[in-house]
């Protein structure tokens, strides 16, 4: 496949970049129907001239469906997606990223999805597609799956479906809530997740951030404490990696914490703790729900996160030397391979 891919590449580079915007007008029309041709163009950089004709084109090889409300796929699109979808990663170059990314950390698995969540925030949605097929992928018979909160998260509550092999999945916060918008907090996407997945959930309505006392206190409760039992005997845990300094401003942190945050050089945020570039630990949240050594005995544990931006936050947190699925975009994996 791939020296095929390379010798259309020199003989009929125009084809191939057809073939690729029409790939992510398909793409792009999957994760947001139905959708305007106008808010198409705009979300993609496309003049509507070159929109329309394109549209046309898909629409008369009956690929997508146009009504009132917007564009669609039919059923023949979403398959020909699908179809696509594998020998598009070798013409985009993603494989080969996957596999320097997958050896560079020692991971289980990677998945790296087209472009950049910085520039184009539907990408986010992509990865939230391409997170739920791999929790689907790994789930068992009954399974308890655990997840943080964030917007990337959110965007994979988005876009979760329900399973067509029916297991059975409790889905459960992995930690406290942060105090900041309700549709990002751990509750309310495990929330989501469940709904969407015909799944059930359990809630923890305990703050993410907590004195000594309050979560000695706190954790002794019977019903949190049964809870947190449950949490961690989670067979799947689904997280996001936070960039130090912002997660840090989220959290209201005092300022001797936040001090001792930028002091350290942090550059990552996972389950309340802060780590700098080499990975080492600068700081710890004292919060309710999973900690990092719980991690270890969880049989699957799927990091989401992306953007160039987070590719500093992302390497950091990857050098914990956990076997683990790591899905992101191209404007990560490329700074990431960069470094």
């Amino acid at each position: 496949m791939k020296s095929l891919i390379e010798a259309q590449k020199k003989l009929l580079p125009d084809l191939l970049q057809v073939m690729q915007k029409r790939y992510q007008i398909l793409q792009y029309i999957r994760l947001m129907q139905p959708i305007g041709r106008r808010s198409l163009s705009t979300s993609l950089g496309l003049s509507e001239r070159i929109l329309r004709n394109e549209v046309q084109f898909l629409k008369d090889q009956n690929l997508i469906d146009i009504h009132t409300s917007g564009m669609t796929l039919t059923d023949e699109g979403s398959s020909s997606l699908k179809l696509l979808e594998e020998m598009m990663k070798d013409v985009l170059g993603l494989s080969s990223l996957e596999t320097k990314l997958q050896e560079k950390f020692n991971l289980n698995r990677v998945i790296v999805v087209s472009g950049n969540s910085d520039e184009s925030p539907w990408v986010k949605k992509e990865m939230g597609r391409a997170c739920v097929t791999c929790i689907k992928e790994r789930l068992i018979g009954k399974n308890i799956v655990a997840v943080t909160g964030g917007t990337t998260l959110a965007a994979v509550a988005e876009m979760m479906t329900p399973d067509s092999k029916n297991r059975e999945v409790l889905f459960v916060p992995a930690r406290g809530g942060l105090g900041e918008t309700v549709e990002n907090q751990a509750n309310t996407i495990c929330a989501k997740m469940a709904e969407r997945a015909s799944g059930i959930y359990r809630l923890l309505h305990v703050p993410d951030q907590l004195s000594k006392d309050a979560y000695d206190s706190i954790i002794e409760e019977p019903s949190i404490k049964e809870l947190l039992a449950i949490v961690k005997s989670s067979s799947m845990v689904v997280h996001g990696i936070g960039d130090a300094k912002t997660m840090a401003e989220r959290r209201k942190t005092p300022d001797a914490d936040f001090q001792k945050i930028q002091n350290g050089n942090a550059v990552a945020e996972a389950f309340g703790y802060y780590f700098d570039q080499e990975g080492d630990i600068v700081h710890k949240v004292k919060t309710v729900g999973i900690q990092l050594d719980d991690i270890e005995e969880v049989p699957n544990v799927i990091a989401v996160a992306g953007g160039a931006s987070k590719a500093k936050a992302i390497q950091a947190y990857m050098k914990q030397a956990l076997d683990s699925v790591l899905i992101t975009d191209e404007g990560a994996a490329i700074e990431l391979i960069r470094d």
